[in-house]
Order: structure tokens, then C-alpha cells, then sequence
């Protein structure tokens, strides 16, 4: 796979624990952390949605 072309989240703090975000060409969504750059989660846009959604609503609990 080429290079993709990675977005830093805005809500990721200058230094540490910064959340990454990459579309694929075949429209999967990749997602790693600054911590572990090596490890990434494949989702799709639909699947990942209702995730981003419940984080700004403040809704996600670790339960």
C-alpha cells in the first residue's frame, strides 16, 4: 500500500496521545495512535460514525 496520507485529530494534544486518522483508496478507514504508530484498526465509515458521534455528544463510557 502507498503512503496514506494521515489526519491528526484536532482534539489530539500538542505532544502526546495523538489520535490518526487515514482513508484508503477501497474507502476503509485506518486509525492509529501516536503512541503505537505500527498498530492500526480498520473500520468503515459507517461503523466508525456512530462511534465519533457518541465521543462529542460525551456519551462513550469505558463499560
Amino acid at each position: 500500500m502507498s503512503a496514506l496520507p494521515w489526519q491528526k485529530s484536532s482534539h489530539s494534544e500538542a505532544a502526546s496521545a495523538c489520535l490518526y486518522l487515514a482513508a484508503t483508496p477501497t474507502g476503509t478507514v485506518l486509525l492509529r495512535e501516536s503512541e503505537a504508530p505500527g498498530v492500526t484498526l480498520a473500520t468503515t465509515p459507517a461503523r466508525l460514525r456512530p462511534f465519533l458521534t457518541r465521543i462529542k455528544a460525551g456519551t462513550l463510557s469505558a463499560s
